[in-house]
């Protein structure tokens, strides 16, 4: 993989969040990669509940400063980075004040969706590309990871489908088991019509379910990871009949040499 550019956009990532299949996994294939000699970067939101200054997050003012319009109302995007330590990888951090200051990732102290998660995964999506856009920095494969980043390859193939910096990027998901029970905001939908994407690319989210959202990621991706074996088994069979190239489920002990493979073989 050497010189190859892969652009890492995970919901969680360690050390900066608690350990879990989503957040090991966005810290085990980049540093995989990144020791076979590839490029790359990894983006994630500045949830309110990481310590900037125990991991050393910056702004970085050069990429900050523009607003994203998310269901009519202008939002301002803040950069953040900031190195794993020993592994010189950067992290770049989505942020704002609106959507992430809140002390925690997903769920209130009692457990409950944020009713505007929806927002905060169309305000995340926008960030990444906005923030790629400006560094100028094009990946040959965006792999995405867990559902906040699951609206991304949607955004991509069609919000962005004009722009010529990802026109030969490919696009990979990575399926996890499921993370949340119920809907997201039942408005997401029309958030993301007003986008002017087309209704049929969306009308799976009329219920934004996590296998939902889940799907639309992997209608717009142009292959697709197994990445636990607890995947629902809706999900796995709409992943196995979707026409897309996909990875099986690979234990951990073996995953490395599997996805250097698939992304040679399959996805470049």
């Amino acid at each position: 993989m050497e010189d190859k550019r892969i652009l890492y956009v995970s919901s969680e990532v360690v050390p900066y969040l608690a350990e879990n299949e989503v957040s090991l996994m966005s810290y085990d294939v980049p540093k995989m990669i990144n020791d076979q000699g590839g490029q790359i970067r990894i983006f994630m939101p500045r949830y309110g509940n990481i310590n900037e200054r125990r991991h050393q997050l910056h702004e970085v003012i050069r990429l900050s400063g523009m607003n994203l319009v998310v269901n009519d109302l202008d939002m301002p995007l803040i950069i953040k980075v900031a190195s794993i330590p020993k592994e010189r990888i950067q992290v770049y951090f989505i942020d704002n004040d609106e959507y992430f200051k809140r002390k925690a990732t997903f769920t209130d102290e009692e457990g409950i969706m944020y009713p505007d998660n929806d927002e905060r995964a169309i305000f995340f999506a926008k960030g990444v590309v906005e923030t790629v856009k400006k560094l100028n920095w094009v990946p040959d494969i965006i792999h995405v990871h867990g559902w906040m980043a699951g609206v991304l390859p949607l955004y991509l193939k069609h919000y962005y489908k004009d722009d010529a910096l990802f026109e030969n990027t490919k696009i990979v998901t990575s399926v996890y088991g499921q993370s949340f029970e119920g809907s997201l905001n039942e408005k997401m939908i029309d958030k993301i019509l007003f986008d002017g994407i087309a209704k049929d690319e969306v009308e799976l989210l009329e219920d934004p379910s996590y296998e939902n959202i889940i799907k639309i990621s992997v209608n717009n991706s142009d292959a697709v990871i197994i990445a636990s074996e607890s995947v629902p088994a809706n999900l796995t069979k709409y992943i196995e009949s979707s026409g897309k190239p996909f990875l099986p489920f690979v234990p951990k002990d073996g995953f490395a040499e599997a996805y250097t493979e698939f992304y040679k073989n399959t996805v470049l």
